[in-house]
């Protein structure tokens, strides 16, 4: 998950090129910080233990989701044209639910451990 998100971060990185001048210093700037917060998220709960990860994989989701309506407003305000917002949204889609199966699971995980006698 985490090369695909990497992956769709270099397109990202080629659209923000695009971007009208007016927008890619605020906008555009503020999708990219999502961009690498989700990367970040997702990398520190790889390390993580089982049970520490999901906080770390709800934020990840949280601010995917983020990244999404911003860049649908960059979309609405014409910084980024259709094809490209279709593109990067259907990358986006597939990587969310990669994390939502991925959140599901460690749900399930600790919802199975026993708490240990003493």
């Amino acid at each position: 998950m985490l090369g695909k998100l990497i992956s769709v971060y270099k397109i990202w990185q080629e659209y923000l090129k695009l971007f009208p001048k007016n927008t890619r210093h605020s906008l555009g700037i503020k999708i990219d910080i999502l961009f690498t917060e989700v990367i970040e998220s997702i990398t520190t709960a790889a390390f993580l233990q089982s049970k520490d990860k999901i906080p770390w994989v709800r934020r990840s989701a949280t601010k995917l989701d983020t990244l999404k309506v911003f860049l649908q407003v960059a979309w609405e305000v014409q910084s980024l044209d259709i094809k490209k917002y279709i593109h990067i949204s259907e990358l986006l889609l597939e990587i969310g639910r990669n994390l939502g199966g991925w959140h599901n699971q460690l749900e399930k995980q600790n919802s199975f451990k026993l708490p240990k006698n003493r």
